[in-house]
C-alpha cells in the first residue's frame, strides 16, 4: 500500500481519537454508512431489468461499436 496513503489513514485516525465535536461524529457514520450502501440496492427496478439486459446483450454479442454509435448520435455530440 502506498505510504503516502497510510501516512493519511493515521492522521485521520489521530484527528478521529480527539473529536469531540458529536454532530460531526454522527456526519462521519452517516458517510461511512453510505459507502457502505450498495449502489444496486439504491437504483429502480426498472434500471436493474435495464442494465440486466444490457449485460445479456453483450453476453450474446448483440453490440454496436463505438464508432457506429458516434455516426447515429453526432447530431447530439
Amino acid at each position: 500500500m502506498d505510504i503516502d496513503l497510510q501516512n493519511k489513514k493515521i492522521e485521520l485516525i489521530q484527528w478521529l481519537s480527539t473529536l469531540d465535536d458529536k454532530s460531526l461524529i454522527d456526519k462521519l457514520m452517516k458517510l461511512r454508512k453510505k459507502e457502505k450502501t450498495d449502489w444496486w440496492n439504491e437504483i429502480s427496478i426498472d434500471e436493474q431489468k435495464s442494465i440486466e439486459q444490457g449485460i445479456q446483450d453483450a453476453e450474446n454479442g448483440k453490440l454496436t461499436s463505438h464508432s457506429n454509435v458516434k455516426k447515429i448520435y453526432e447530431k447530439w455530440l
